[in-house]
Parts: C-alpha cells; structure tokens; sequence
C-alpha cells in the first residue's frame, strides 16, 4: 500500500465528515434548483419548446465531489430529457414549402437528426459509468451495448449479406458485448477473476442509548433492581486496494452508568480501537487481477468510440443510399411523365387524323392503351417518389409533427457524376486499407486484448486463498468512581471502597491509553483456504480458454469477410460504370430510333403504333440508365465502406458527430449539383 494510497485514505476521512454538515447541504441543494423547480404556478403557461441543441458530452466515469455540497455523491443526477427538435438546418433548406435537399445536407442532417446516431450517443456515458463503477472496486461489468442501431426505414446498408436492425442501444450481437458474448453466448467469462474488495472506502457508524433495569440476584450487588444506562458509539473504516491489501480500522466506544456496587467505575468510559492489515498471497494478489475491471472497462469505452465511429458509417452509407433513391424515384418521375405527354400527345394527332380519314380508328385505341399504360406507371412512379420523400424527412429529423415538414416535398439538387476515368487503385492496397481502418477489426482486437486480461486474472482464481494478516490495538478504561461501591467484598471483612479512593479518568485519558501501551493488542497471521477439487475455477478458466480460441478464429473470419467485400464491392463499381456507359449508349440509340420513326410516319411510311413503340423503348432506356447511375453510386459508397474510409472520404468531422452539430463542410464525393433544379429554385 502506497503513501499516496493512504493520503487518499485520509482524504476520504475528512470528506466523511464533512457529510455532517447538512444545513449547507441543502442550502447548496437549493442553489443547484431551477426556477422552475424553486417555484411553480398552477396557472403558468407550459414552457415552450426548447430550440434545439448539441449533444453534451460529459464525462461520466469521474464521481461527484464533497465540495462544494458535502452531499453530492450521494444525490441523483438527473439526466436532460432527450432533444426531440430538429436542427435549424433543416429550416433553412425549406423554401416555399419544399426542401431543397443537396447529397451534403442529406448527411449533414443526418449526423444532427438521425434518431439511430441519437441513440448511439448515449453509449458514451454508458460506457463512462462502468469505468466508474470499476474504479469503485466493484465486481462484474454491466457492459456497453456495441451493436449498430439500424432502425431507420429504408436504404439497406452495404456488405455481402448487410446489417440486420436491432434495438435500442445497438443490441445486435457485437465483439466485445458483454450481454452477449462472441458468437453469441448467453454469458461470457469477460471480467471474471477473484474477488474485488471494494476500493471506495465504506465507513460505518453506530450510536445507541440504552437504558434497562435487572432484577438482582446476588445479595451483594447493592440494590434489589440493578439499573443501568449506557451510550455506544462505534465507528469502522476499510478500504481494499489494486494491490490485494485490505485495511480495517475499528474504534469502539460506549459510557456505562449502573448502581451496582462491583464497578469500580461509575460511570465508566470504555474505548478501543483495532487497526488490522490484510494482504493476499495467493488468490487476489498483484495489481493484475484487481485492476483488471478498471483496464477492461477503460477498452470499452475505447470500443465504444469505435462503434460510434461503425454507426456513423452505417447511418451515412444509408442516407447515401436513401438519396440516391430519392434521385432515381424524382428521375422515374420525369421519365414517366416524358411518357405519357408524348402518348397523349399522339392521341391527339392520332384522333385529328382518324376525323379527316387519314388514319384507321385503330390507331386511336393503341393510342388510348398507351395513354392508360403510362397513366399506370406513372402513379406507380409518383406513390414511390412520395414513399422515397417520407423516408428521407423520416431520416433526416427527429419529429416529423411539423405539419409543413410532413407535407413539404423533397427536392433532390444533387445528381451523379460520372468520373472520365476510373481510378485504379490495386486491390491489395485497397484491402489493406479496410484491414487497418474497419472499425469491426478494431473492435474486434481491443476484445482480444480483454479477454487476455480476463484470462490471467482467471488463472490467478485457480490458487488458493491464502492471506497474510496483521493488527494492532489497545483499549482505555476510565470514569468516576462508583458512589456505590462502599460495601465489603467478603462477610466478615472489613476492606470496603472509602469516597475519593480512586482518581477519576477523562475521555481524554482513556484515549490515552489507547495509544501508551497500558494495554496493547497485536498480532500476526496467517489464513488458509484450499478448495477442494476446485471444480468451478477449473472450468471457469477452461471456459475463458475456449472463448479467447473462439474469439480469434472470429477475427480471422472477419479478416476473410473484409476482403471478399473489398474486392466484391471493386468488382461491383467496374461492373457498375460498364452497366452505365451501356446504358448511355442504349439512350442514344432509342433517341436516334425514335427520331428515325417520327420522319417516316410524318412521310407516311410508318404508324403510330411504331412510334409509340419507339418512345416506350427510349423511356425504358432512359428508366435503365438513371437505375445503372444510382447502383454506380450505392457501389462507389459501398467501396468506401468496405475499406472504412466512408468518413474520411466524406469529410465527416467525427467531433461534429460526437456533438450533432455540423460545423465543418460536409463533401461527399462522386457527386455534382443538378443545374436544371437551379432555375427553378426561390432565392433564399
């Protein structure tokens, strides 16, 4: 036990007494109310809603302290309610009832809005009170809830089979859960060991007043009913630490005041107080295994900041490709009402041309089925634009009670740009990448390293017990004499206790006496505990074992998983952007086909039916390209993610993601502003 320990210890003493003071403990309590807690009216008007506000990231893994209300550590804190606003950004982008919404803002909104990153954030302080907890020698770890929150509506995350929602606060298996365990065990053998004495120093106290009356039966005590009033006061202290040494220090004290003529005082102050030192030998011995909660725990938090980071990937890579939904419904729209106005638009020819005789009726019905046809899909097409919009208000903001946010329409102002030339960039470096950035590898490491602590203060739970213990005490009498102790000890005797015999004793002498020696206690010794088979620590070390095998064949196959994405998700752009150039070519020709067919039915070499024909091939050609566009970039997001360079790549701030609230510039790449909704949109 170091100096510095026992300085603590003091420290702690002192703060103790401090709790004694509770009128400037409720006059701080007092101070720390609100106005709307120190008074309220039956008659006041509901507060307003709060404009909304950054996350506040407080650190939770330090206590209270006794200054300055002695009080505080043992209050409740009370935690704000959760922010239901939307950020101010989301007004800004409205105009005249819709929402100009850019690929930047899209994420940007997010990152302030989203109720999934929302959720997240309160992992943080989480993690923060296990660290605590840990630190006060408490034994087993709550745990932090590791899993991504996916429960937002639409846009299907990347990867080869994708992340499944889960609950609030990520409770989808992860590495490193405790709740869950690798592989998804009820349990987990994580922080298990010997145990923990508790570091925070636990102070007792006792004060009793008692006062009884016996009836006598020995004629030599003076007085038929023997009466006697007593006050105890008892105090304790003990406190383990990180070393596997436990101190205990016991002082006693009690005031005896009784009729009875065998005490010499009346009343009497007894004292005593015990100073005891234990150290662990075997089992608990070392700062390994007593510590080990305090590592473990401060490695989860350090996971906890990388699933934060997992989740903003997630949730970034989602909105991406929320928007590019909302892009190809917006273009499918377009196309599709193109569609119908040239059907209907050859209707009209079609019918002017049947009254003057120059076409058959005919051409007028294929018209009309045409008309119908593309009536059909464009409903089809303005009910997934509405479905798109609602998905992506829903995404972006944390209420839609708004009434004009609910009914606003949103505007997507940004579009796919189609780089010259494809960077090539070789799959090994690519892989490497995503080796050293994925933040499921990381996490997964930091759980190795865990479960290799868990595993050594395990191995140190197989010994037996055995504790070296010392001590050292005294006790102190003292008093006034008893009045009544004048009566002969022996009949037939005539030695008695004259008045003024013997000296009083103060309470300061007693404590003396404690301390000079006059009647000291101490010892050594030793205390030993073998169990027998030890059957449970047996299998508890075999289980941890198993876990840590476990828990490395589950990296490497996570290692396996991040390189078959990488080089699938490097397959899917090139795949992606050949799909696209196809389908340029495939616009171009059907604009070509149909412009063909319109001159010969104009000299009379063709009919409407062909045209009509043509023109359905160019909407399906142009429908086919806004869809190759969108794959081509959920593929270049997906390439980002799969080497865990989404964040990077986009600009993303993580401090600005920590708080929601975006101050640095949000860039997404691959991208490039849409120059016919500029015309079109109101200065701000």
């Amino acid at each position: 036990m170091s100096l510095s320990s026992v300085k603590l210890a003091v420290r702690h003493l002192v703060a103790i007494v401090l709790v004694g003071a509770f009128p400037f403990g409720m006059w701080a309590q007092d101070a720390q109310r609100t106005p709307s807690q120190a008074s309220s009216s039956p008659s006041s008007l509901p507060p307003a809603p709060a404009p909304h506000s950054a996350f506040e990231m407080k650190d939770y893994s330090k206590p209270r302290g006794y200054f300055p209300n002695p009080l505080a550590p043992y209050m409740e804190r009370e935690m704000p309610a959760p922010d239901m606003t939307n950020s101010p950004r989301l007004d800004q982008l409205m105009r005249d009832g819709k929402i100009y919404l850019s690929m930047d803002d899209a994420v940007a909104l997010a990152l302030e809005n989203n109720l999934d990153i929302a959720i997240q954030r309160y992992n943080f302080g989480i993690a923060d009170t296990d660290v605590m907890r840990a630190k006060s020698g408490a034994n087993g770890i709550l745990g932090v809830p590791f899993g991504v929150i996916q429960n937002t509506p639409g846009g299907g995350v990347g990867g080869l089979s994708g992340i499944v929602g889960s609950g609030p606060g990520g409770t989808s298996a992860a590495t490193g859960g405790i709740g869950s365990g690798t592989a998804g065990f009820s349990g987990s053998t994580e922080g298990s060991g010997s145990l923990i004495t508790s570091f925070d120093p636990i102070v007792s106290g006792t004060l009793s007043w008692d006062r009884g009356h016996t009836i006598s039966n020995n004629p030599f005590s003076g007085a038929p009913v023997v009466g006697s009033d007593s006050t105890t006061g008892d105090f304790t202290y003990q406190q383990g630490f990180q070393s596997g040494t436990n101190i205990l220090v016991g002082f006693n004290n009690s005031r005896l005041g009784s009729n009875s003529t065998f005490n010499t005082y009346s009343p009497s102050l007894n004292s005593s107080f015990q100073f005891r030192l234990t150290q662990h030998l075997l089992q608990g011995f070392g700062f390994a295994t007593n510590d080990r909660l305090i590592r473990i725990t401060k490695n989860n938090r350090e996971i906890t900041d990388v699933a934060f980071k997992l989740q903003i990937i997630t949730t970034v890579d989602q909105i991406e490709n929320l928007y590019w939904n909302l892009v190809f419904a917006y273009e499918n729209v377009r196309v599709a009402n193109e569609s119908i106005a040239f059907a209907q638009k050859t209707l009209s020819d079609n019918q002017k041309q049947v009254q003057i005789g120059s076409l058959a009726p005919i051409e007028v019905v294929r018209a009309q089925n045409t008309v119908a046809a593309d009536q059909q899909s464009l409903i089809q097409a303005e009910t997934n634009l509405d479905l798109q919009q609602l998905l992506m208000k829903n995404a972006l903001s944390r209420s839609l009670q708004d009434p004009a946010l609910a009914s606003a329409e949103v505007i997507p102002t940004t579009t796919m740009a189609l780089p010259d030339q494809e960077p090539v960039v070789p799959t090994e470096d690519l892989i490497n990448q995503a080796l050293q950035h994925r933040a499921e590898l990381v996490e997964s490491r930091i759980d190795l390293t865990n479960r290799d602590l868990s595993n050594k203060a395990i191995k140190n739970s197989l010994l037996p017990s055995l504790d070296l213990f010392a001590y050292y005490g005294g006790s102190g009498l003292g008093g006034s004499q008893n009045p009544n102790a004048t009566i002969c000890t022996l009949p037939g005797q005539t030695f008695c206790v004259p008045p003024g015999s013997i000296s009083s004793v103060g309470y300061g002498g007693t404590l003396n006496q404690l301390v000079d020696s006059t009647a000291s206690d101490k010892g050594m010794g030793v205390t030993l505990s073998i169990p027998i088979r030890n059957r449970q620590s047996q299998a508890l070390g075999i289980r941890s074992q198993i876990e840590y095998r476990q828990a490395e064949m589950r990296l490497q196959q996570v290692e396996n998983q991040v390189r078959i994405e990488v080089r699938n998700a490097q397959f899917s752009v090139t795949q992606n952007r050949s799909a696209v150039e196809s389908a340029q070519a495939a616009v171009e020709l059907a604009k070509q086909s149909l412009d063909a067919e319109q001159k010969k039915f104009n000299l009379g070499a063709s009919t409407s039916t062909l045209v009509l024909q043509n023109q359905s091939g160019l909407a399906t050609a142009e429908s086919n390209l806004v869809s190759a566009m969108a794959a081509y970039e959920k593929a270049q997001v997906e390439l980002d993610r799969s080497t865990g360079l989404l964040i990077e790549h986009a600009g993303i701030d993580m401090g600005d993601a920590e708080k929601g609230e975006v101050t640095h510039g949000v860039k997404i790449p691959f991208v490039t502003p849409r120059t016919d909704v500029k015309s079109v949109m109101p200065q701000q």
